[in-house]
């Protein structure tokens, strides 16, 4: 048996050793399960199953695909493979430069990597020996979206020229400009080389060059995501290219973010601050998208953002889901906004529940009262995972609680309030909830675990540069989370990788061999 046999026969053996331990009801098998192969309650598992589970807890998408990979390579150079591609796709460059400076040739031959790498000469010789891989999938996206997803540019700006060639043999053999992967399995929105290049990667320099050679700027997507970049040249680039805000839900993001600038920008593009509101059209705007005087309350826009949004138009008396404006600033606690709407004259007037929230967001909770959670809209039932990344919201949140809304029901996205607070990087906040003896064991619809969800905002959260996921990865753990061992290589901020390395090596008895990842 060679060695790659004798490792394929060892994770075998590990999937069978799953199966047997799920039968025995050990709650770490089930909750690797749960974490990677997720299935509907009541389903059998086969040991398909849990080969996926293997698969990818070693990092691949399935169990062919390490099977293939394997036979391919060796198991060693497979596993470092793959741990390069994940290192390109998220960005972590510090991983990136430590396999290549070990194996410099490990990309060679693999075009998807030699389009994020910008290796020029390699592409070039492909594209000479075989044209027609200007335009063949690489898994389930084109060479352009390989490119346009690479965050390297941040890396290496020097190889601007290099990247901007190899958009250009892409686009002279054939590439379409505008075409990529499904948005998600099954789905027939598909996300643009555009929204890679500009809302995954922030990559202006090749942003503008698809749209300067003729990328639409109106994908449903990358208007949206340019709010996210924590400046404002990308919407800049798209508006200056005729991007239309209308039904992008552009304006709300920014709103997230209480951007007025950004705001102002969309307004003055044509974006309507009541679309979404009740009895009017929402242009094909996304489920759930509210009139912008609402996101105002939500989000606790100022008194610069208020009047901005009424100039442009926005209906003080316009309702959503039946609810007014004023209810909302009400309920959220924004008292600035609803004293403007009250000298606008508009109806006062709230329903028991609503004045039920807006007490607990003054901090005036009445004794002995409580609330139905299933009686209420959806967004006021979620309302503490809605505010709690808001500066000073802990007293809300308490009271919240004390009149009954829930503090351990998952959201749509299978999101808890414990892992929202971590992912955002709140200690304080999730101290508090930890209190409250959360289920730690749950996992989200990603199959994200709380640590893993705490790892993944040390990455992506927006605000992480001012928020501390060390620390919660560190509360996490205090309460007896298990650490799986490839988490530690495979978490890509330095500062959370080398907090795990340390947490690993004071308590090895924390460390599993197995788990997500």
């Amino acid at each position: 048996m060679t060695p790659d046999d004798q490792a394929l026969d060892r994770l075998r053996r590990a999937a069978r050793d799953l199966g047997r331990d799920l039968a025995l009801g050990r709650s770490d098998a089930l909750a690797r399960v749960r974490a990677t192969a997720p299935k509907p309650k009541g389903t059998p598992l086969k040991h398909a199953d849990f080969l996926h589970v293997i698969a990818r807890e070693e990092g691949f998408a399935s169990w062919p695909a390490l099977k293939a990979s394997v036979e391919m390579r060796g198991m060693d150079a497979a596993a470092r493979l793959q741990r390069l591609k994940i290192a390109i796709a998220h960005g972590q460059t510090h991983v990136i430069d430590r396999i290549l400076e070990d194996a410099p040739d490990l990309a060679d031959g693999e075009f998807g990597l030699e389009l994020a790498l910008y290796r020029r000469d390699a592409v070039a010789r492909a594209l000479e020996a075989d044209p027609g891989m200007a335009t063949r999938l690489i898994g389930l996206a084109p060479p352009l979206v390989h490119l346009c997803q690479s965050r390297m540019i941040h890396h290496w700006p020097d190889k601007r020229n290099d990247m901007l060639a190899i958009a250009e043999m892409l686009r002279l053999r054939g590439a379409d400009l505008d075409f990529g992967p499904p948005a998600e399995k099954g789905s027939a929105h598909r996300l643009s080389p555009l929204y890679f290049a500009l809302g995954h990667a922030g990559n202006l320099v090749l942003a503008e060059w698809l749209l300067d050679h003729g990328a639409t700027p109106n994908d449903n997507e990358s208007l949206y995501h340019a709010t996210e970049l924590g400046h404002r040249d990308g919407l800049r680039l798209l508006l200056s290219h005729g991007a239309d805000p209308k039904g992008t839900n552009a304006l709300l993001r920014a709103m997230d973010f209480g951007d007025v600038e950004a705001v102002a920008m969309l307004l003055e593009a044509g974006a309507d601050p009541n679309e979404g509101s009740d009895g009017r059209p929402a242009h094909g705007m996304a489920h759930g998208a509210c009139p912008a005087l609402h996101q105002a309350a939500r989000r606790m826009g100022d008194d610069r953002m208020a009047e901005l949004l009424l100039a442009a138009g926005a209906r003080p008396e316009a309702t959503w889901n039946g609810i007014s404006a004023y209810a909302y600033a009400r309920v959220y606690g924004n008292a600035a906004l609803a004293a403007r709407l009250e000298g606008l004259g508009v109806d006062r007037s709230l329903a028991a529940d609503e004045a039920l929230l807006a007490a607990a967001a003054e901090g005036a909770v009445p004794g002995g009262r409580f609330l139905d959670p299933a009686r209420l809209p959806e967004d006021f039932r979620t309302l503490p995972r809605q505010i709690l990344n808001q500066p000073g919201r802990l007293p809300h949140l308490k009271a919240l609680i004390a009149v009954g809304l829930e503090w351990d029901r998952p959201d749509s996205e299978g999101l808890t309030l414990v892992r929202v607070a971590g992912w955002e990087g709140l200690p304080e906040i999730m101290a508090w909830v930890l209190s409250l003896k959360p289920d730690l064991g749950h996992v989200n619809q990603y199959g994200g675990t709380l640590l893993t969800t705490i790892i993944h905002g040390s990455e992506n959260c927006p605000q992480r540069a001012e928020r501390d996921h060390v620390a919660c990865a560190r509360l996490a753990l205090e309460e007896g989370v298990a650490l799986p061992r490839k988490a530690i290589s495979f978490a890509g901020e330095p500062a959370m990788a080398a907090f795990l390395d340390g947490w690993a090596e004071a308590h090895p008895g924390a460390v599993v061999e197995h788990g997500p990842i």
